[in-house]
C-alpha cells in the first residue's frame, strides 16, 4: 500500500463521483510505479464482498459484472487480493499444439496455470480454455498418430478416437474398478463439453441462465488438466512399448 501514499497529498478533486473517482486514478497512474496496482487496490473492497449495503443482489451482481466487461475490453481482470491481471496472458505463451507434442507435463502444467487466471474474472473463459485444451490434444494425438479425423471435429468425437486408440474404452477391460474410472473420464469429457455449449464464452446462451461460478471453473479446469495429463502420460507409454 506504499505506493498509494502520495496519492492523499493530491488535491481533492472537484465534480460528481464519476469525475472524482477518474480525477483520482488518472492521478494515480501518473504517480504509481504501476498504475494497475493503484486500480486493484480501489477496487478491491467492492470486488471481493458478496453482497453491498443499499444494493439489491441482483444490483450488486450487475455492478460487478460492468467493471469485469469494462477491465475484459482491455484483456485486463480482477484477481483476489487487489491484483488487475493480464487475460491476454490465458493465451498461451507457446502454441498449446506445441507443448503437447513435446509430452512434457511440467511445461503443459505452467502453460495451463495461465488459463487459471480467467477463473475469477471470466469464469465462462476459463471453462472455454479446458474445453479447447482438451480437443488440441485430443486433434494433435489423432494427426500424430496418423488416425481418421472425425467428420464433427469436437471434444465428444474427438475423444471417442483417442480413448479407442489408447486402450481406455471402458468394455474393453475386464477389471470392474478400472472399467469404473475410464467410464468416469468419458463423463468428464461429455460434463466439459456440454457446460462449455451451455455456458462458456464461445457460444451464445439461451433461456436457460447459468450462473457459473468461480469455482465451478475451477473444478472444469483441474478435471480438463487431469484428463490431459493422463492421456499423455498413457501417450507416452505406449510410444516406449510400455502399455
Amino acid at each position: 500500500m506504499g505506493e498509494l501514499i502520495p496519492l492523499y497529498d493530491q488535491a481533492k478533486p472537484e465534480g460528481n463521483k464519476i469525475a472524482k473517482c477518474k480525477a483520482w486514478l488518472r492521478q494515480g497512474n501518473s504517480i504509481a510505479m504501476d498504475g494497475l496496482l493503484v486500480l486493484g487496490k480501489v477496487l478491491e473492497e467492492f470486488m471481493e464482498k458478496d453482497s453491498w449495503p443499499q444494493l439489491t443482489e441482483d444490483d450488486f451482481r450487475e455492478r460487478k459484472g460492468r467493471i469485469e466487461r469494462a477491465l475484459g475490453n482491455y484483456d485486463l481482470g480482477y484477481s483476489r487480493g487487489g491484483l488487475i491481471i493480464s487475460t491476454a496472458s490465458g493465451v498461451l505463451t507457446r502454441s498449446i499444439d506445441d507443448v503437447i507434442r513435446t509430452r512434457d507435463l511440467m511445461a503443459l502444467n505452467a502453460e495451463f496455470e495461465r488459463t487459471l487466471k480467467n477463473v475469477q474474472a471470466d469464469p465462462a473463459s476459463a471453462v472455454t480454455s479446458a474445453c479447447a485444451l482438451l480437443e488440441s490434444l485430443f486433434k494433435v494425438y489423432i494427426t500424430d498418430e496418423k488416425l481418421e479425423m472425425p467428420a464433427k471435429e469436437t471434444i465428444k468425437p474427438l475423444w471417442s478416437v483417442v480413448q479407442k486408440h489408447l486402450g481406455l474404452d471402458p468394455s474393453s477391460l475386464e477389471d470392474d474398478d478400472l472399467k469404473r474410472i475410464l467410464s468416469g473420464l468419458s463423463s468428464v469429457v461429455d460434463g466439459i463439453g456440454a457446460l462449455r455449449t451451455h455456458a462458456g464464452s464461445a457460444h451464445g446462451h439461451g433461456r436457460k441462465a447459468y450462473r457459473l461460478k468461480p469455482r465451478h471453473a475451477l473444478l472444469t479446469a483441474h478435471a480438463a488438466l487431469t484428463l490431459a495429463s493422463f492421456v499423455i502420460e498413457t501417450w507416452n507409454e505406449r510410444t516406449k512399448g510400455l502399455g
